[in-house]
């Protein structure tokens, strides 16, 4: 009865100090002050503390002071961030060469730039389509940019498909790549197996050949890869873009995209 009266004290001392600090935050220290008197009167009896009592008066003083859980979930929201921004800092550290060199990626801008970003697209993302233009406006102002393209097929088996034909195309005519990547993600309709050989085909690629490195395992072992990589970087929709040392989450436009890419440069 004794450790139980003494735990069951020090947590109404333990929420009287966190309605204490609440209290102080949303700018109402008296409120908080007379719900910790409250608290550590109930804690002061061994027999008559309760939990319900602790529990009654901690929801009390959040319904009258509500504004209080919005401050907690902007609190978590920020720590969260802050993790994961820590956590990718250490996948892009000991994943550059997958991230940044695959041999699977296509490339436009400067193949030889110092600044990099990487695109994580998927051929029937209607977010990636309208990004296109980011990605040619950006590369042509900055000339030190090198623009990664990393297959990602996350919108169902047509995507994947389309993703086989494109990585098999790429590595057949990887000087013809951008022109392949801006008709497919670009032209009408869905994106599948059939209007991604149909581009292939239309830049010069021999069918017969196509379809034979299209069943290259490797391929497939590739987006393997690319789905682990973006489970490890958080990243579970497209576009999504590494720049640098940081993730960017989403079609956030060209400006954004170009305060990341100074910052990256400033970095160098």
């Amino acid at each position: 009865m004794m450790n139980k009266a003494i735990l069951l004290g020090t947590t109404g001392v333990a929420a009287a100090l966190a309605m204490l600090a609440f209290g102080f935050v949303a700018g109402s220290p008296q409120a908080a002050k007379a719900d910790t008197a409250q608290v550590v009167q109930v804690a002061s009896s061994d027999t008559k503390i309760d939990r319900a009592e602790v529990e009654g008066i901690i929801r009390d003083y959040l319904l009258k002071n509500p504004e209080v859980l919005l401050e907690v979930q902007d609190a978590l929201e920020a720590k969260q961030k802050e993790e994961q921004r820590i956590a990718a800092l250490g996948v892009i550290k000991n994943a550059k060469e997958e991230i940044f060199n695959s041999a699977f990626d296509g490339v436009v801008g400067n193949p030889n730039g110092k600044i990099t970003i990487v695109e994580f697209y998927d051929y029937n993302c209607g977010f990636c389509k309208r990004a296109i233009d980011d990605m040619q406006a950006l590369t042509k102002a900055e000339p030190d940019l090198r623009f990664v393209l990393k297959e990602f097929p996350i919108l169902g088996p047509d995507s994947q498909k389309a993703s086989v034909v494109s990585m098999a195309f790429h590595l057949m005519k990887p000087e013809k790549y951008g022109e392949f990547h801006n008709a497919l993600l670009g032209g009408p309709g869905r994106a599948t197996e059939a209007t991604a050989i149909k581009v292939a085909l239309s830049l010069g690629a021999d069918e017969a050949a196509l379809r034979e490195k299209m069943k290259d395992p490797s391929i497939h072992e590739a987006i393997s890869k690319t789905y682990d990589l973006a489970t490890k970087l958080a990243i579970t929709g497209t576009p999504s873009y590494v720049v640098g040392n940081e993730v960017v989450f989403g079609a956030l436009g060209q400006d954004v995209l170009a305060e990341k890419i100074e910052a990256a440069k400033a970095a160098l």
